[in-house]
């Protein structure tokens, strides 16, 4: 793998890299933040001419100074002529409230600016990971999603908004602070620049070990979010089990970590402020040591000395500025680093350049010669393997697929909603490939209903009406009576308008998995994949279901995934798997008469209702 093509999420937690890589990172880095800026540049422009134009009148006061305590007081203490003193007040009281006034629209300007780029990185990540296969996120913790949404995003606002006004002033008003001082007194200057050498070595030390422990606790700070909300998304399982205090252990070592980390990064500072104020007391020192026997010698004006003892002191001011910018950019880069590493992944499963429309599909689907493999290359499905190289479901058929755990059934399903591409061979709907049809035509035309039944924030009708969101109030109605979802809505303290995030609005597992079934029969598919959906479901509110499914799927293909054998007994079609293969295939009563694997999970079912 080349360095151009490190990725984020491949190696995000890793705390050492490559020169090579760390290159490539940082390129990848600076591209994205060079796109976002550059719808921005004329306000960009715009932020750089003040606060130049701020620093530089800044930088005239202590010359101002100089200059009224060398020439105009003298004139108006021995001549009389007080004009070029108040000419001199005047201009320091001008620069200074002009550049005081500069100052408050370079914030404003700054901030606009920060505010701009945190929008777009937000968006940006949330229409992308929401567009990312479903290989991506399941791969990819909700915790480490959330980190880049959260804290990652917050340093690169403290960067933007906080640290770089300190880089900007440190660095301009020490430019032109250094430019003023050897107008006025060039030897100065020069004592600036040799102390400029141990200030160099000790700013490149820091710079070097900040990278390295800032790098560490964004990875750190990942861990310890994503501890957090595991622990709290399966809670139900850390009680139900008595996880508390293992959890507890676990997390605590992660924030003794994450302590550790931060301890070795404010050790940097620690040494590294003392040693800026022992550079700045020393060249403040020699230049008033050096300035002062000029002085004595009448080589050099007093009103010069003061300056250039101020211009030493505004230099070494902002340099603790640049620092805590060092930190805040350590911090912001790692959490760039990984921004962008999300930004920089790509769907496995991508839209066609030229797609096809199929605006009212039958819904026969056929997979050819296919074989599939996660990321490890391992094959989990071959159907070219089964017997027979194309496998063929005809339009409006209802296909039961049965095996045990892991024979690769949910793994066919993903494939016929293209949640996954096939490594080998294709899936055809009505004779296209999935690959080459039109995704708002695939999404319309097959649904996938899972065990997980996830509900979104809203009420119940909103709910029911994700697939359909111009779907009347009558079609919602109609959907949930298909299923027998009406009676339990009704009975919830708004009915259809109930909020099923607020009080009162909770629903049971089985009534979240109706309200999926309702959903999924409102978007009308012609190809509908129940993915173990029953098995939250009791008895009563099963049978209920399934004589919903018989009326409901006469016209339409549907893939029913099922260990409970009751539901397969709706099926025109039972394909049992194993292993990735399908090893038995026709309908339930063949296979039974055929006293092979499904005859044999049947036995074991009918045993278990005796």
């Amino acid at each position: 793998m080349s360095p151009e093509t490190v990725r984020g999420t491949r190696g995000e937690d890793r705390e050492h890299y490559t020169r090579a890589e760390s290159r490539a990172i940082r390129r990848r880095s600076l591209r994205l933040l060079g796109a976002i800026l550059k719808p921005l540049r004329r306000l960009v422009l715009l932020t750089m001419v003040v606060v130049i134009a701020s620093t530089a009148l800044r930088a005239i006061g202590p010359t101002l100074l100089a200059f009224g305590i060398d020439e105009a007081l003298p004139r108006a203490v021995d001549q009389g002529d007080w004009w070029p003193a108040i000419g001199i007040g005047a201009a320091f009281l001008a620069t200074g409230g002009i550049g005081a006034a500069l100052v408050g629209w370079y914030v404003v300007l700054i901030a606009r600016v920060t505010q701009a780029v945190m929008l777009e990185l937000r968006m940006r990540i949330f229409r992308h990971t929401q567009r990312l296969s479903l290989e991506f996120h399941e791969g990819y913790t909700s915790g480490r999603i959330i980190s880049r949404q959260t804290s990652d995003l917050e340093s690169i606002q403290e960067l933007l908004h906080g640290s770089l006004n300190e880089l900007v002033d440190a660095v301009l008003l020490g430019t032109f602070t250094l430019i003023a001082l050897f107008l006025i007194d060039w030897r100065s200057g020069l004592v600036l620049l040799g102390f400029g050498l141990p200030l160099v070595v000790l700013m490149w030390w820091f710079v070097r070990e900040s990278q390295k422990g800032f790098r560490s606790t964004r990875v750190v700070s990942a861990r310890l979010i994503v501890q957090f909300v595991e622990t709290m998304t399966g809670i139900r399982a850390v009680q139900a089990f008595r996880r508390e205090k293992r959890n507890d252990a676990v997390f605590g070592r992660v924030s003794d970590d994450y302590r550790r980390a931060n301890v070795r990064v404010i050790r940097l500072f620690g040494a590294l402020d003392p040693g800026l104020i022992l550079l700045a007391n020393l060249t403040i020192a020699v230049v008033l040591l050096w300035g002062g026997l000029r002085v004595m010698d009448a080589g050099l004006a007093i009103g010069v000395l003061l300056a250039a003892v101020l211009y030493v002191r505004n230099f070494f001011g902002p340099i603790e500025d640049v620092a805590m910018f060092l930190n805040s950019y350590q911090s912001a880069a790692a959490a760039l680093e990984k921004v962008s590493g999300v930004l920089e992944e790509e769907p496995t499963v991508r839209d066609p350049a030229a797609p096809v429309r199929l605006s009212a599909a039958r819904g026969a689907l056929s997979f050819e010669g296919v074989r599939f493999g996660y990321a490890n290359g391992r094959t989990v499905l071959d159907l070219a393997e089964s017997g027979q190289r194309d496998l063929v479901l005809p339009a409006g058929q209802t296909v039961a697929l049965v095996g045990t755990t892991g024979a690769g059934k949910s793994t066919l399903a993903k494939l016929v909603a293209r949640f996954y591409d096939p490594s080998e061979g294709r899936v055809a709907l009505d004779g296209v490939d999935l690959r080459d049809l039109a995704p708002a035509d695939l999404r319309r035309a097959i649904v996938m209903v899972t065990q997980e039944a996830y509900l979104f924030s809203g009420t119940v009708a909103d709910n029911i009406a994700l697939g359909k969101p111009d779907a009347t109030s009558d079609e919602i109605r109609a959907a949930a009576r298909a299923v027998g979802a009406d009676a339990f809505i009704e009975s919830l303290p708004d009915g259809y308008a109930t909020d099923v995030n607020k009080r009162g609005g909770r629903v049971s597992a089985g009534q979240r998995q109706l309200i999926s079934f309702a959903r999924a029969f409102l978007a009308d598919p012609a190809v509908l994949i129940l993915d173990e959906a029953t098995a939250s479901l009791d008895l009563p509110s099963e049978r209920q279901v399934q004589d919903a499914l018989q009326r409901l799927l006469a016209d339409r293909t549907a893939i029913i995934i099922a260990h409970r054998l009751s539901t397969v007994a709706i099926a025109d079609r039972v394909l049992v798997m194993e292993h990735g293969r399908v090893i038995e295939d026709g309908t339930p009563g063949e296979l039974i008469a055929s006293g092979g694997k499904f005859a044999g999970l049947h036995a074991a079912w009918e045993d278990s209702l005796a």
